[in-house]
């Protein structure tokens, strides 16, 4: 074997192990990226659940902090009631079959995150009454905050203590959530979206508190 073979023989060995470690630097970047991805994704949805909870607290604090006068609260109450029940009944009116084991708002609330079903048709009411998932959040603090201690007031007694209650919520709520969502609730009550009275269905809340008031 002269010499030229032999360096030849020595360039394609030495070119091997460069492949082969080119090879392995490529699946230790695959790796990495795959590393960088994952801590990525688990970074951002440690974000998403940070902010979702800083909001959620926000709107609790407002909710809280905001001081209403006991025939305020009460017109407030009423409409928020009122939305929620209509929510309820729009979905159980889609969903006949499914009345007994829909018997709360709390329970189709539930039962919405499992049930692709339930989901649908709840994301197509909220699509109809002009909601959102972050309106009802908010209706439902402000429902479990104050609903042992409001009373329902009915339309025409709203009308007789306070003729522009979008005034009210624009004046006196700061939180720009909370206020959105108390705005889109009475524009729903406006426009008729409510079928039936609270007397008539207040037992579909009675999940989100222990009492409602008549």
């Amino acid at each position: 074997m002269n010499n030229e073979t032999t360096a030849l023989i020595s360039l394609k060995e030495a070119m091997k192990r460069v492949d082969h470690k080119l090879q392995a630097l490529e699946a230790q970047f695959k790796e990495l990226d795959c590393t960088k991805d994952g801590l990525t994704q688990r970074f951002e949805e440690h974000s998403k659940a940070l902010a979702s909870q800083a909001a959620q607290d926000e709107l609790w604090r407002a909710v809280l902090a905001t001081k209403f006068t006991s025939m305020e609260l009460n017109i407030l109450y009423s409409y928020v009631i009122e939305v929620l029940i209509c929510l309820h009944t729009r979905v159980l009116e889609k969903l006949p079959d499914l009345v007994r084991g829909l018997p709360t708002l709390a329970s189709v609330l539930r039962r919405k995150v499992k049930n692709q079903r339930v989901r649908v048709m709840w994301e197509s009411v909220l699509e109809e009454c002009g909601l959102q998932e972050g309106d009802i959040t908010a209706l439902c603090t402000f429902f479990i905050a104050h609903g042992n201690k409001a009373e329902y007031y009915g339309a025409k007694v709203r009308e007789m203590y306070i003729r522009d209650v979008t005034f009210l919520i624009t004046n006196m709520v700061k939180n720009q959530a909370l206020q959105d969502s108390l705005l889109r609730a009475v524009q729903v009550i406006r426009k008729g979206k409510a079928a039936r009275s609270p007397e008539e269905q207040k037992s579909s809340l009675k999940e989100l508190m222990p009492s409602v008031r008549s």
